[in-house]
């Protein structure tokens, strides 16, 4: 009788155990769904200028295109190429070089001397990081201090700009009466380690920053993507910027600035941008885990216990679906693989979806436990860190919250 009643309790627990998995990514599903999609940027045409203003007058805005670059050697180039290529009439772009110790100087350098007189480009070097600040944040408020534009957009040197993005962003920000638009960019993941670990990320932030949420003006939940963001400077100006007390020191710059904005009462809006940026993030193992190990703990919502509960919640919903499909299999019980069959689908189906969006071919559904793997070690291991005083590790650069 003790058999038995243990093998219907085991049975249960794992049907139990399925059917949250199941639940967890038709939440994040539900949460992802109806977000504005590419057409909305893509449908604008840009060779009517933006709306309302004339595309050779002189009251068409000046865009101020700010490009932080520290230890950029192997994408200022194509990324700066990609900005001065832009159509829209009128735009300076700011290259702020951050101390970099490697030849982005030199290639920044070659870039201007290939100008043509009165260019568009501009370089501002950067020595030394003050006390309190971040990298980032700095390197943007520095590059804001040179800017004359109406309106500021912040960009990452691992972007490629198409010529009409800039247009169209324009376009919308200025029908949509936006003070911050940021656009969503179409992740470039040719090799194998991108390809098993951004649809996870994504995920991880689908799931806490839902697009509806953060385009609601009535729900405090906010965030931008730092490799498109643009802002009016009078509103940048009205937050404090960057040298406000609670942007300076941090590492989510995009995140927190889009906070600030939000809770000024601005109208600000995310939409998916992937027709017209393109961005390749991390190419190693090791860019990946530090890149996202610097953003695991601060980028969380819900301070330590929801913290807590991702440590355990990642392998419970990547890794024990197929571990209990597994089992089953090899023990011959279908107790476990008919349960272990129904999580493991589930997550295949919403990775499937999610790799879709990223053209991640669909054969990469099979490596979710893998980096599931990855991604709970970058969660402790970044945890740790902060908690011990250690402080996260990005370019060379030591950085305390």
């Amino acid at each position: 009788m003790a058999r038995i009643t243990w093998h219907g309790m085991s049975g249960a627990l794992a049907w139990v155990g399925a059917a949250g998995v199941a639940a967890f990514y038709a939440e994040v599903a539900r949460r992802t769904l109806g977000a504005p999609d590419t057409t909305e940027v893509a449908a604008m045409n840009p060779a009517s200028g933006v709306s309302g203003i004339r595309a050779d007058s002189d009251e068409t805005p000046l865009v101020s295109i700010i490009l932080p670059a520290r230890n950029e050697e192997r994408n200022v180039r194509g990324c700066v190429e990609s900005l001065l290529a832009q159509d829209y009439p009128r735009f300076e772009v700011i290259v702020v070089d951050d101390a970099s110790a490697d030849a982005t100087p030199v290639i920044l350098g070659e870039m201007q001397r290939e100008q043509p007189a009165g260019g568009r480009m501009r370089v501002v070097r950067v020595e030394t990081l003050p006390e309190g600040w971040a990298g980032k944040p700095h390197a943007l408020h520095c590059g804001v201090a040179h800017a004359h534009g109406d309106w500021l957009l912040f960009t990452d040197a691992d972007t490629r700009h198409m010529p009409h993005a800039l247009s169209a962003a324009m376009q919308v920000a200025v029908t949509h009466g936006d003070d911050l638009l940021s656009l969503g960019t179409q992740q470039d993941v040719p090799d194998f380690w991108g390809r098993v670990l951004m649809p996870l990320a994504y995920t991880g932030i689908a799931m806490m920053y839902p697009p509806k949420q953060v385009n609601d003006p009535r729900s405090a939940v906010a965030i931008a993507n730092g490799q498109y963001i643009l802002l009016r400077r009078r509103m940048y100006d009205r937050v404090g910027g960057y040298a406000a007390p609670g942007l300076r020191g941090t590492v989510l710059d995009d995140r927190d600035l889009a906070q600030q904005v939000k809770r000024a009462g601005a109208r600000m809006e995310m939409i998916d941008g992937r027709s017209l940026v393109a961005t390749r993030m991390y190419q190693t193992l090791g860019e990946h885990w530090d890149g996202w190990g610097k953003n695991a703990y601060a980028g969380s919502r819900g301070g330590l216990p929801f913290y807590l509960l991702m440590i355990v919640g990642l392998p419970t919903v990547t890794i024990a679906p197929f571990a209990l499909l597994l089992a089953g299999i090899v023990a011959r019980r279908g107790r476990f693989a008919l349960p272990g069959a129904v999580a493991a689908t589930s997550m295949v189906v919403y990775r499937a979806r999610v790799q879709r969006g990223m053209r991640v071919p669909l054969r990469y559904v099979w490596t979710q436990p893998l980096a599931g793997a990855i991604f709970t070690g970058i969660l402790i291991r970044s945890f740790w860190r902060v908690v011990t005083g250690r402080g996260v590790v990005w370019r060379g650069r030591t950085i305390h919250m």
